[in-house]
């Protein structure tokens, strides 16, 4: 990236990957150094807990499936990623219904169904996917946006607790916005 930042005499970088597309945005940070060029990132807000909702946040992947092995839940709905399934493969005594746009690579549990199926969803058709499958708890990577966020309004509305994994932090030093104006504005200015 650094090479082709410099062959294209690029004067700004603005870094709007997916809120966990860490190794990207830690490139796009080291590519933009090499070569002197500033660079923003634009993060879509976060989700927040609000009344109602029974979260845990934690750290990480491995955090979730930790957590989900230590408490009393039968039926998990994962909605964090096809490449984030070999992390749960350890869990036992648990069916996993895991939701992807692609199909996964293996290893994936044997204990888990693969849903493939894009959004955006509405809150009646989360609420009816979480009775139907008669699931626990929600298990699901703070990736903010509309498109995804009527599972966390299904899961209050169902009582149902959600381990939420929280972002990694973005490259040291690199200024971070919310909003696609802002970014546009800072890139021609």
């Amino acid at each position: 990236m650094a090479d082709w930042l410099a062959a294209e005499r690029i004067d700004a970088v603005v870094d709007a990957t997916h809120p966990f597309a860490a190794r990207m945005s830690a490139s796009a940070a080291e590519a933009s150094a090499r070569n002197g060029v500033p660079l923003l990132l634009l993060r879509r807000p976060g989700w927040h807990e609000g009344p109602g909702d029974a979260w845990q946040r934690v750290p990480s992947l491995e955090e979730a499936a930790a957590r989900l092995a230590g408490m009393p839940v039968e039926r998990v709905f994962l909605t964090t990623g096809r490449r984030s399934l070999p992390v749960f493969t350890g869990l036992s005594g648990v069916w996993l219904l895991a939701r992807s746009v692609d199909p996964p690579d293996a290893p994936v549990p044997a204990n888990m169904h693969v849903l493939l199926d894009r959004g955006p969803y509405t809150v009646e058709g989360e609420r009816a996917l979480i009775r139907e499958h008669r699931l626990d708890v929600l298990v699901t990577k703070d990736s903010g946006g509309e498109m995804t966020a009527a599972k966390l309004a299904a899961a209050r509305e169902l009582g149902l607790p959600v381990i939420m994994v929280d972002r990694p932090p973005p490259p040291p030093g690199v200024r971070v916005v919310d909003a696609v104006a802002v970014a546009a504005a800072w890139a021609q200015g």
